[in-house]
């Protein structure tokens, strides 16, 4: 492309794309600032994108909010002249993005480059051979990985197509044997996905999860880098384990309604999960349980694998194991105290816009608030004896692909809400723990709210599977954290004691809960139920 056209663009690109930005912005699924009003849009770089027969740029911008702190964003964009080809189910599906002349129906159009197919394949040339762009301020570094260079990809089908998962970040999958994941909201510093992607891939023996290929980085002459996409391995799958889930919970559900003993309320199991493990499990639960049983404990061990191969290194300091100090368990109660009393109000707030169903576990949590504050205390209490290690962060069964076979541990950024400081921190394992302990709740509960809207579920039958839909969440949970602590049975990130670990366990399902709560608060307001259902769970566990 000639200097002159890219000049031209560019020029329109600063000067008028940042009126038009915020309303483009709100409109995308992966973009995570709906909640707070963008107040201004300012251009921090535009990156021209050499190597195809399309104008194609990255623009940074900094949105500044009227409340909170600024975002910077990534906006990979490609020029339309006409009608563009894109991959199949491409154009006819992306907005496009007008930059109007002042009062007038005229200017440059753009897609979403990254469902260009050259676009693409640019990208993944540039991580193969190393090659960089230029901007104004700023250039993007793109590197292989030592374990790229061993892929036999010379002879491969590596034509890519956009992904269309919903999350926060864009997928392309190059055929059947990469995925580049390209961040959309930046932050300085080291992503964790790259971080421990490259640490699993080159420094720990962990085979679960897609060995990492190359990155792509944005690099100011001041500062530290930005991650700005991540390139993978395919791991062939069957979608994720939360889809699994769901459907084997359908088939329990299925088979326990019809069953002889339909009207048999299964035992009460709120005694927490570790009084379940340390209790035994009666002999005809993990027949009754079928399939999801032996998967529960496999992923209960690749949980602890992941965790042992994230402690297995003493050398590199961002993964070296350390000891918990008291500076950590005052700051993580506190957190835990806040967090929970900021979603409360939050809570309150929200209230009289929730179902009525919604609104009476809303009303019994509110009623209950100084019990549920009080129970973080007993983390304060307790002295902490096992180290902090490196964790997932964001650990749920949508973090996890199944094979058929297998599991495989994906997506290591971390809870998006936090900052990515946050995100690096090392932390108490047991936090990965609750968080899929958390989502095998939310999978029971998923799965009965789908059976009882069932036309043919009366009452009677509701009730029965509420019952079975508790059993199964309890024995499940029993099952993965079984499997989980016989493997790192001797290692030193356990707490010492069982009761250290019923305390510590106890308090990071509530705060996962109340987190989870804040978060559909804000985004999914009829799911805020779940989490509603599960803080009450817990408290219950307590009062019983």
């Amino acid at each position: 492309m000639a200097q002159g056209q890219h000049n031209s663009l560019t020029q329109q690109i600063r000067t008028r794309l940042p009126p038009v930005l915020p309303a483009f912005l709100s409109r995308q699924r992966w973009f995570g600032g709906k909640a707070r009003a963008i107040q201004s849009a300012e251009i921090l770089d535009i990156i021209p994108i050499e190597g195809s027969s399309r104008k194609a740029f990255v623009v940074l911008a900094r949105l500044k909010y009227f409340e909170g702190h600024d975002d910077i964003y990534a906006v990979p964009l490609v020029h339309a002249t006409g009608e563009p080809t894109f991959p199949p189910g491409g154009a006819a599906t992306l907005p496009r993005l007008f930059l109007h002349g002042e009062g007038k129906r005229e200017g440059p159009v753009f897609y979403d480059a990254l469902a260009d197919e050259q676009f693409a394949s640019v990208l993944l040339e540039a991580i193969a051979s190393g090659r960089g762009f230029a901007g104004e301020t700023g250039e993007i570094k793109a590197w292989p990985t030592q374990a790229f260079r061993g892929w036999e990809l010379a002879n491969a089908d590596l034509r890519p197509s956009l992904m269309r998962a919903e999350q926060s970040n864009t997928s392309i999958r190059f055929g059947d044997r990469l995925i580049l994941k390209f961040y959309r909201r930046l932050e300085e510093g080291i992503n964790p996905d790259l971080e421990i992607g490259t640490f699993l891939t080159d420094k720990a023996t962990f085979a679960h999860t897609p060995p990492l290929g190359g990155a792509l980085e944005y690099q100011r002459a001041r500062g530290p880098a930005m991650t700005l996409g991540i390139l993978q391995a395919f791991v062939p799958n069957q979608g994720d384990a939360w889809r699994y889930t769901l459907a084997t919970l359908d088939a329990f559900l299925e088979k326990t309604s019809l069953s002889a003993s339909v009207s048999a309320r299964p035992p009460s199991l709120l005694r927490g999960v570790a009084g379940l493990r340390k209790s035994g499990i009666p002999p005809d639960v993990p027949a009754t349980i079928g399939e999801y049983w032996d998967s529960a404990g496999l992923l209960g061990r690749r949980t602890a694998q992941l965790h042992l191969a994230l402690a297995s290194n003493s050398e590199d300091p961002s993964f070296r194991a350390e000891p918990c100090s008291t500076s950590f368990q005052q700051s993580q109660h506190q957190s835990m105290r806040d967090l929970a009393s900021q979603v409360l109000r939050t809570l309150e707030r929200r209230l009289a816009t929730l179902p009525d169903s919604t609104r009476r576990k809303a009303e019994s949590v509110l009623k209950r608030e100084k019990e549920l504050l009080a129970r973080f205390d007993s983390f304060a209490v307790q002295k902490m004896t096992g180290e902090l290690i490196r964790i997932h962060g964001d650990y749920h069964l949508g973090q996890v692909l199944y094979t058929g076979s297998d599991f495989v541990i994906i997506d290591f950024e971390g809870e998006p809400a936090r900052s990515l400081e946050e995100r690096r921190a090392k932390r108490c394992p047991l936090q990965d723990v609750a968080g899929m302990l958390r989502s095998f709740h939310y999978a029971a509960y998923t799965a009965l709210a789908k059976r009882v809207s069932e036309p043919s579920a009366g009452d009677a039958t509701s009730d029965n599977l509420a019952a079975w839909a508790q059993y199964w969440h309890s024995w499940v949970s029993a099952q993965f954290l079984s499997e989980y602590l016989n493997l790192t049975s001797q290692a030193d990130f356990l707490p010492d004691s069982e009761r250290e670990l019923s305390i510590l366990l106890d308090a990071y399902l509530l705060d996962k809960a109340c987190y989870e709560l804040g978060y559909e608060l804000n985004n999914r307001p009829d799911w805020a139920k779940l989490p509603l259902q599960g803080i009450l769970q817990l408290l219950g566990e307590h009062v019983a």
